[in-house]
């Protein structure tokens, strides 16, 4: 595993982020990996992610690559979405 893989995160956003009908819910993982799942279809989507200050880049697993901005500590909008942090 590589040492990118194995840090773990400090910025704020780790944690679950869904949107407010909660179809689509992003964890953020601690290792700088993120699980995604649509409706029923739980992991839908894996991949790697990096945060930049409230800048978030994400590198899906299949290649396709997305970005997004915290708004606040608890708002992330990613792909024309607002996503919610789930306490």
């Amino acid at each position: 595993m590589s040492q990118a893989a194995t840090t773990q995160h400090t910025h704020p956003y780790v944690g679950m982020w869904v949107t407010e009908d909660g179809r689509i819910r992003h964890e953020l993982l601690p290792n700088g990996r993120y699980d995604e799942a649509r409706g029923t279809r739980e992991s839908a989507y894996q991949g790697r992610y990096e945060v930049t200050g409230s800048h978030i880049e994400y590198w899906d697993d299949t290649g396709f690559t997305a970005n997004g901005d915290f708004v606040s500590e608890d708002v992330l909008h990613h792909g024309g979405m607002v996503f919610y942090r789930r306490k």
